[in-house]
């Protein structure tokens, strides 16, 4: 077994360190952000001293937006199967654009299919418009989060329509954004994936070639070529989740038509005063609140309650924040009473983690 190699998470010393582990010239690696804070949390899920398993190419630690962080094994193989399967959906190989950081598989899977297309990936290092225009023809490609997504289409709605696909992950997608996207004339296209399936592996609902889904009572089963080994070092938690070879996410769906539709996680039901509460149906109703621009519904541990549902809600630029009692007359309109948020916090902005995703340990520790 050879050693982990920790390398600057900058694109361009992921990019050097992908291109070794490709050609078989490298030696498995592990990207390292510049923040003190998310270098410790590599660090520790990647345990750089220990020999690194057999078979893996990379080590990428999740977010932790929900949970402790681990590490992740991508082999070469799967990193280059889901490089190929993204481009056989788009319509073939072309040039990406990089919006995102690389130490996340996100922005690590773009330099991956900009080396398996042999282009040169265009940086973001200025405005994405003018990004945009350093593009040198043929197909173009980026990827982002719905929130960069939200606010290109505000300042860089052109530079948009001029790609042939854009990619959204990292998050759900709220169905007004895909609609502004939409009538912007641009292609958006909602992928569903994590770290563990090697970046996104289900495209507007419908899996890349090579990958299957399924469902277990609700819980999103993944199987196919992209998935990872395991996760580091961690052989007890990798047997709870890899079982004859399927991945069992933490996400709950339903297949209509066909189509995998993410409807929440398995823990965003919740038992508050001995009755189940879907977070994630809370959340959707506080979203179609006219003064309501972002929300999240989150469980906390309550001693009267067992676990208190706890609404973040961020109101439109201008406006005054919701009151509790507000919040709960519009959720209980369409909703059980029983189901109304009993905590409401006015936020400026939801705390976001450098994935894109809503920083939810930070939100759950200003209520504890």
């Amino acid at each position: 077994m050879s050693r982990l190699r920790l390398v600057p998470g900058t694109p361009d010393g992921v990019l050097a360190a992908l291109a070794g582990v490709l050609d078989g010239s490298g030696t498995p690696f592990a990207p390292v952000p510049s923040d003190p804070a998310a270098a410790a949390r590599v660090h520790a899920a990647a345990q750089p001293d220990e020999p690194v398993e057999d078979g893996c190419a990379v080590v990428l630690t999740t977010s932790g937006s929900s949970g402790e962080p681990k590490g992740v094994l991508l082999s070469r193989d799967a990193l280059i199967a889901s490089a190929t399967a993204t481009h056989a959906r788009l319509g073939g190989p072309g040039q990406w654009l990089l919006p995102m950081k690389p130490y996340f598989v996100g922005g690590l899977q773009i330099l991956t299919r900009s080396l398996v297309a042999g282009t040169t990936p265009v940086l973001l290092d200025d405005s994405f418009t003018a990004a945009a225009r350093r593009m040198t023809g043929g197909r173009r490609y980026t990827a982002m989060v719905p929130t960069q997504l939200a606010r290109y289409l505000e300042t860089d709605r052109d530079a948009l329509r001029s790609f042939d696909a854009i990619i959204i992950g990292g998050a759900s997608t709220p169905e007004p954004l895909k609609l502004r996207a939409a009538d912007a004339g641009v292609t958006a296209i909602p992928a569903y994936g994590m770290t563990e399936t090697g970046s996104g592996c289900v495209y507007g609902g419908v899996p890349l070639d090579g990958t299957a889904v399924d469902l277990d009572d609700g819980r999103i089963l993944i199987k196919g070529s992209t998935l990872f080994s395991g996760y580091r070092l961690r052989p007890e938690l990798t047997a709870e989740v890899l079982r004859d070879g399927w991945f069992r996410t933490q996400d709950r769906g339903e297949l209509v038509d066909g189509r995998l539709r993410v409807v929440g996680r398995v823990d965003d039901v919740v038992i508050s005063g001995g009755v189940n509460v879907t977070l994630t149906t809370v959340q959707a109703r506080l979203l179609e609140h006219p003064r309501v621009e972002d929300a999240v519904v989150l469980g906390a541990p309550d001693a009267e309650w067992g676990t208190r549902v706890v609404a973040f809600v961020v109101v439109e630029p201008g406006g005054d924040d919701l009151g509790r009692d507000e919040v709960r007359d519009w959720v209980s309109q369409t909703l059980p009473r029983t189901w109304a948020p009993q905590e409401v916090n006015g936020l400026q902005a939801l705390p976001m983690l450098a994935s894109g995703k809503v920083d939810r340990q930070r939100l759950l520790e200003g209520v504890r």
